[in-house]
């Protein structure tokens, strides 16, 4: 099993940025994938970011290109979510997730076995 934790979301104007943190713990070592998904409310969950666990390579939405970048910490067993220039369109909530096994299909929800609670993200306009 692998525990994920979210934390650094909160209000902020457009244009502005976040950073969000997902903190991993349990059986880490057997995990390939680390992503970023969100939801908005009356939308479906939706693919932002992943990370091979190793730190490379790295995935994007075409939404999100450009302007967040998705990194790892291995020594302390740590994801982060950089977010900058958002827009009222990047408001959602937004989940950690993780696989347990390599896949191609990192933007696939059904691919990741392990879920944060996640961690809201407000921009106003």
């Amino acid at each position: 099993q692998v525990q994920l934790v979210e934390s650094g979301g909160g209000l902020v104007q457009a244009g502005g940025s976040l950073r969000l943190s997902c903190a991993a713990s349990g059986r880490t070592s057997s995990t390939y994938y680390m992503g970023w998904f969100r939801q908005a409310p009356g939308k479906e969950r939706e693919f932002v970011a992943a990370i091979m666990w190793s730190g490379s390579p790295t995935y994007y939405a075409d939404s999100v290109k450009g302007r967040f970048t998705i990194s790892r910490d291995n020594a302390k067993d740590m994801g982060y979510l950089q977010m900058n220039s958002l827009t009222p369109e990047d408001t959602a909530l937004y989940y950690c997730a993780a696989a347990r096994y390599p896949t191609i299909a990192v933007r696939v929800t059904a691919s990741y076995d392990f879920w944060g609670q996640g961690t809201q993200v407000t921009v106003s306009s």
